[in-house]
């Protein structure tokens, strides 16, 4: 009986060891197996990872993970936009349509605190029109005007600053932005309308009271489509300038008036990939054939990928 029982117990030993070192086996119970690689999906018990045969390779579903890299984007972009000035004191005035704001931009993707990839920074210089109209005021009687102008067209000169947060997918992207500008009034036009007399010299030129050097905040949202390296962006933003016109000052010491434009723009926008945004770089790669070479070790680890991915990351 002891011999009996030593025999069973020496044979479970062994069957246990051999399980240890058999191949692994996917069991599928009617449900999908999430793995690290793919989905399998069947009704059916696998024996051996090595069996499956082609038909059986049609039913798995392979899922890449979308990693975005810090990518570099040099683009160009035109729209048309919509103005109009917050007058003070208030006046009745109608927006003004202006097709005509082109620029290029240069984006920067950065991770914050390299592992969340949906912040960047966006630089620009446009060149742009906006403006302002007046209308009949029924209380008043009377249309207003600025420098006997009912109408007024202005070119300037902008640089954006803005902090962009993205949304990325494999061929789409969701964009915000939100940041300030700088500027310069370059050039103006005064129409006199039906009613007004232009004052003398000041039909394209501006008043000495006239303030040229622009700021303010500008923002807005838009998505983009991607092909890789191309993206195209459909942006609407509004832009509120800071600077008034001319100075407040300037009719009156003691009644200070305020003119600060505003305008409304609807884009689009032909972005190109300058670094890769997906995939390894050649940085990486490098860093990677450097380790191949003299951190050999690092390679037996089964997720190498994702370490060495955090590790180019916090560098």
């Amino acid at each position: 009986m002891r011999r009996f029982i030593i025999t069973v117990l020496l044979s479970g030993a062994c069957i246990a060891l051999n399980a240890q070192q058999t191949k692994p086996v996917a069991r599928l119970e009617g449900r999908p197996v999430q793995t690290k690689k793919a989905t399998l999906s069947q009704d059916m018990v696998l024996k051996d990872v090595d069996a499956i045969t082609d038909a059986e390779l049609d039913t798995i579903n392979v899922k890449k993970k979308l990693e975005i890299n810090d990518y570099v984007m040099l683009g160009v972009q035109y729209g048309a936009g919509l103005s109009q000035v917050m007058w003070n004191p208030s006046q009745k005035q109608d927006m003004v349509f202006t097709p005509l704001n082109f620029g290029v931009t240069v984006t920067k993707y950065q991770k914050m605190f390299g592992y969340m990839p949906y912040f960047g920074f966006q630089a620009g210089l446009f060149y742009a029109r906006e403006g302002y109209q007046f209308k009949y005021n029924e209380n008043t009687g009377y249309i207003y005007r600025v420098e006997g102008a009912e109408k007024a067209i202005i070119d300037v000169v902008e640089v954006p600053l803005l902090f962009q947060f993205h949304i990325d997918m494999w061929n789409f992207k969701i964009m915000a932005n939100l940041g300030a500008f700088g500027g310069y009034r370059l050039n103006i036009q005064r129409f006199p309308g039906e009613s007004g007399r232009v004052t003398a010299g000041l039909e394209n030129a501006f008043a000495e009271h006239d303030r040229r050097w622009d700021y303010g905040l500008k923002g807005g949202v838009g998505f983009g489509l991607v092909f890789d390296p191309i993206e195209i962006h459909f942006q609407a933003s509004y832009k509120h300038s800071l600077s008034s016109l001319y100075r407040p000052d300037y009719y009156s010491p003691y009644y200070y008036r305020f003119a600060y434009p505003s305008n409304i723009i609807v884009s689009v926008g032909v972005q190109y990939q300058i670094t890769k945004r997906t995939g390894r770089t050649k940085a990486q790669l490098k860093k990677m054939a450097k380790d191949m070479v003299y951190n050999p070790e690092i390679f037996e680890n089964d997720d190498f990928d994702n370490n060495s991915r955090k590790r180019d990351n916090r560098r």
